[in-house]
């Protein structure tokens, strides 16, 4: 399985947001793009497709930006990519369906199936919030001390 940069971009920026949702302000675009060294261009992007799939909803105005429309805990991996990521969830094609049809079968229900469902399972059991104290772990670990 590959997730595009599209995917990885827009679970990154979600989870910079999610690490400041108590905050309650909206952040910009151009913020989350310094913050994480992302093209502001394609960010639009990306949030474009977020808005469309309500991962996160829009203000106008001096103090405008965005926000997610719901909790970090609400939000799940496989939320973020089926808004941003087409093609990952396609039903697979078929492949000798027309010489082999038994072959065919076979490898939908014993493969394909079998996969695209565990790949499912497995995104909607990681949330946002899981991510974001992933994240804080990872960060105590490269904080260095200093013993006098």
């Amino acid at each position: 399985m590959r997730i595009s940069v599209k995917g990885r971009y827009a679970l990154a920026a979600v989870i910079h947001m999610a690490q400041q949702y108590n905050v309650g302000k909206c952040i910009t675009v151009i913020s989350i793009s310094e913050a994480l060294g992302i093209s502001k261009i394609y960010l639009e992007q990306v949030f474009s497709a977020l808005k469309k799939g309500k991962i996160v909803a829009s203000t106008k105005g001096a103090q405008g930006g965005y926000q997610l429309t719901s909790t970090p805990e609400e939000i799940t991996v496989l939320d973020v990519l089926q808004t941003v990521e087409a093609s990952l969830f396609e039903q697979t094609q078929e492949t000798v369906f027309e010489k082999a049809p038994d072959i065919e079968k076979a490898l939908q229900s014993s493969v394909f199936d079998v996969l695209d469902k565990n790949i499912k399972t497995t995104l909607s059991s990681i949330t946002i919030a899981d991510l974001v104290k992933d994240v804080e772990k990872y960060r105590l670990d490269n904080v260095l001390m200093f013993y006098i």
